[in-house]
């Protein structure tokens, strides 16, 4: 598995506009080959910016750089130039390979 994930520094004040950017969007990842996850992370208030993380589950580090070259990824991401007053910066991409994955017992594995 793999996952891919994006830091947002949202400038303070900008927080609502973020998260309707995030929720009220169109991913189109649920039909990406090899997609398994996302989830918008809300971390902690600094002095300037709130902390946020997009976190992609995918089923290899092959899956993710087909949807990054997919025409699904450019509809997904287009437009997104007009957000850049909500951040300090730009995003900052990290990339994990999974070599250990723990889940409670009963609870459903990522496939």
């Amino acid at each position: 598995m793999f996952i891919a994930m994006n830091r947002f520094k949202v400038r303070k004040g900008s927080e609502h506009d973020f998260e309707q950017v995030w929720l009220t969007r169109d991913s189109h990842l649920k039909a990406a080959p090899g997609f398994i996850a996302f989830h918008l992370l809300k971390g902690p208030e600094r002095d300037d910016h709130v902390l946020y993380a997009s976190h992609t589950l995918w089923a290899s580090e092959a899956a993710f750089s087909d949807w990054t070259r997919s025409e699904a990824f450019r509809k997904a991401h287009g437009g997104t130039g007009a957000n850049k007053p909500l951040y300090l910066d730009h995003p900052e991409f990290e990339g994990f390979a999974v070599l250990q994955e723990l889940t409670a017992k009963g609870a459903a594995a990522a496939e």
